[in-house]
């Protein structure tokens, strides 16, 4: 069940839009910003809300890449896969990266700490390969640095 505050916030983003339908996806960020994922509870909620099919509400939530259906770590780490992160050394920062934290791409670190997962594009390529720590963009990236860039993240 959504809090009076979620409610809230959804109520005044369904009023800036036309339809309540178009408020669809900030609806789900609310959810996200204070669950950190979207719950099938949650997805129920917000169709009601919005006067829509849970699938409908379901269909924009697994259309995004950044509304997480599932729980997360407490940082989310998307490392890029774009061509020009590719050739500028990708290969090595996802071996390095896996390695120092013993995931694959779509698993949480033991400690919830961390969770990776691909990115199709940071829109950063004249300065590939990079990676993005919650909001945090690093780019230029060698392997050797990623280290003091997840120390930062406790």
């Amino acid at each position: 069940m959504l809090t009076t505050a979620e409610k809230e916030l959804i109520e005044h983003e369904i009023r800036q839009v036309p339809a309540k339908k178009a408020a669809c996806i900030e609806a789900l960020k609310i959810v996200q910003e204070h669950r950190r994922w979207v719950s099938d509870e949650s997805i129920q909620d917000v169709a009601d809300i919005l006067e829509m099919s849970p699938a409908e509400v379901d269909s924009v939530a697994t259309f995004y890449n950044l509304i997480f259906r599932q729980p997360v770590g407490r940082h989310i780490i998307l490392l890029c896969d774009s061509i020009s992160c590719y050739v500028m050394g990708y290969r090595d920062l996802h071996r390095h990266i896996t390695r120092l934290l013993g995931i694959q791409y779509g698993q949480t670190t033991p400690d919830g700490r961390f969770t990776l997962l691909p990115n199709p594009c940071l829109g950063t390529c004249d300065h590939a390969p990079a990676l993005m720590v919650d909001h945090d963009l690093y780019r230029d990236l060698q392997p050797e640095t990623l280290e003091n860039i997840l120390a930062k993240y406790t």
